[in-house]
C-alpha cells in the first residue's frame, strides 16, 4: 500500500523526511498549490518518486518540466488521450491517469487507458481538478473491474483513512491526501502526515 501526498510547495524536506513513497508537485498554474515559475526542486531521499501535476498540458512541456525538475513520473488530471498517456510512458515516465467519480461515474470510461498509465487515481468529481476536500462514495469502487492499479484521493482525513484502508480490491494500490493535511494552500502539517504515513504502514503489516 503506497501512500501519496500531493500539492507540495514548502516545507518539501520535511515532509520527505517521513517519508512517503510519493510526493506531487502541481504544474496547473490555475492550482493555489501551483509551485510557481521560479520553484527549486529540493534534493530528496532517492526512494521517493517524484510526480508532476498537470491539466491540460501539451506533451513537450510535460516532457520539459519533468527532465528540469528530474520528475519520476506525471499525473494527468485533464482531458489526456490514451495516446498522450502513451506518448508520455515512452519518454520514461510513470503515469497516473486521474479520473473525477461520482454516484454516476461508469468504470468502463477507464477501459482505453488499460496499459496506457501505471495507475490509475480516482478522485473526487467537483468544479475544479482535486484539492476539493470531500470525499466520493468508496463503495462505488466495487464497479471497478478493470487491471490497473489505483489510487484514491478527495477528502482524505485521519479521521477517516482507517475506514477507507478497510476498501477490499485487489487493484487498491494507494491513497493520495492533500488539502485536509494542510495549515495553508501548499503547506502540509508535518505531524498529520506522518500519522497517516504511519496508518498505512500498519496496515501493510497486516
Amino acid at each position: 500500500m503506497k501512500i501519496k501526498v500531493c500539492g507540495l510547495r514548502d516545507n518539501i524536506r520535511e515532509i520527505a523526511e517521513l517519508p512517503p513513497d510519493f510526493m506531487g508537485f502541481i504544474f496547473y498554474e490555475r492550482s493555489p498549490r501551483y509551485v510557481g515559475k521560479d520553484f527549486v526542486m529540493p534534493a530528496l531521499p532517492e526512494g521517493i518518486q517524484k510526480i508532476g501535476v498537470f491539466v491540460k498540458a501539451s506533451v513537450e512541456e510535460v516532457e520539459q518540466l519533468a527532465r528540469q525538475y528530474g520528475l519520476t513520473g506525471v499525473q494527468l488530471h485533464g482531458n489526456e488521450t490514451p495516446e498522450f498517456c502513451t506518448q508520455v510512458k515512452a519518454a520514461g515516465l510513470k503515469v497516473i491517469k486521474a479520473f473525477a467519480v461520482d454516484t454516476a461515474f461508469d468504470f468502463e470510461e477507464v477501459g482505453e487507458f488499460e496499459g496506457k498509465a501505471d495507475l490509475f487515481l480516482f478522485d473526487t468529481k467537483g468544479a475544479g481538478y482535486g484539492g476539493h476536500g470531500m470525499p466520493f462514495d468508496w463503495d462505488i469502487l466495487s464497479k471497478y473491474k478493470g487491471t490497473t492499479p489505483f489510487l484514491v484521493a478527495g477528502g482524505i482525513s485521519n479521521e477517516n483513512l482507517g475506514e477507507l484502508l478497510k476498501l477490499r480490491h485487489p487493484l487498491f494500490a494507494g491513497v493520495d491526501i492533500n488539502s485536509l493535511y494542510e495549515t495553508a494552500a501548499g503547506v502540509k502539517d508535518a505531524r498529520a502526515v506522518a500519522e497517516a504515513i504511519k496508518k498505512v504502514r500498519n496496515h501493510e503489516a497486516l
